[in-house]
């Protein structure tokens, strides 16, 4: 349990607070988890989980910038729906890139368990995905992640990180709730 950790855990409870309330300075707050997170990662032999971190930094960057001038004439962004077409492309997306991922993983390195932490790297990222474009079903998946990685950090002794992720399962379910409330109060138009 590094002091590194705990700071990381901190920044990233700040920054899902921040995202549920739809605040954009849930990004840069962001930022600054996943980075120290890379390091955290990296000790714990957890690579795809570490990879998973410096694309969130990019992810992050673009979600700041698309939160701002991402709505409608170039304006604030509001809560929207999955559309239909990634109900269906999402999925078979996700098992195609754990597969890959993971047998790469455990071919290529010393990974702890490959095929575990790249279904949830990749599954984290389309939920990050989703929340960068205000898309309220990202919440349902991270409650789904949240549990799994809960699990996955005290079985590797992140008990930190595990305390942060069970924070995080319920900050995603206030999320959802607070999001819903958005978007029935001011829905986005039938296209998304």
């Amino acid at each position: 349990m590094s002091t590194i950790e705990w700071i990381a855990a901190a920044f990233g409870v700040v920054s899902v607070w921040l995202s549920v309330r739809e605040n954009v300075w849930s990004w840069p707050t962001a930022i600054v988890n996943t980075a120290l997170y890379v390091l955290v990662f990296h000790d714990a032999r957890l690579y795809a989980d570490m990879g998973l971190q410096v694309v969130y930094i990019a992810i992050s960057l673009y979600g700041w910038y698309h939160w701002l001038h991402g709505g409608a004439g170039d304006g604030e962004l509001r809560v929207s729906r999955i559309r239909r077409r990634e109900i269906v492309c999402l999925p078979v997306l996700a098992v195609a890139c754990t597969l890959t991922l993971g047998t790469l993983l455990s071919r290529y390195t010393d990974a702890a368990l490959p095929y575990l932490d790249s279904a949830l790297t990749v599954c984290s990222l389309i939920a990050q995905w989703l929340m960068t474009r205000k898309v309220l079903e990202n919440w349902m998946l991270w409650v789904v992640l949240d549990v799994v990685y809960v699990g996955l950090f005290i079985h590797r002794a992140l008990y930190p990180t595990a305390l942060l992720y069970s924070i995080f399962l319920v900050l995603a379910a206030m999320g959802h709730v607070q999001w819903t409330r958005s978007y029935r109060a001011d829905p986005e138009p039938a296209a998304a």
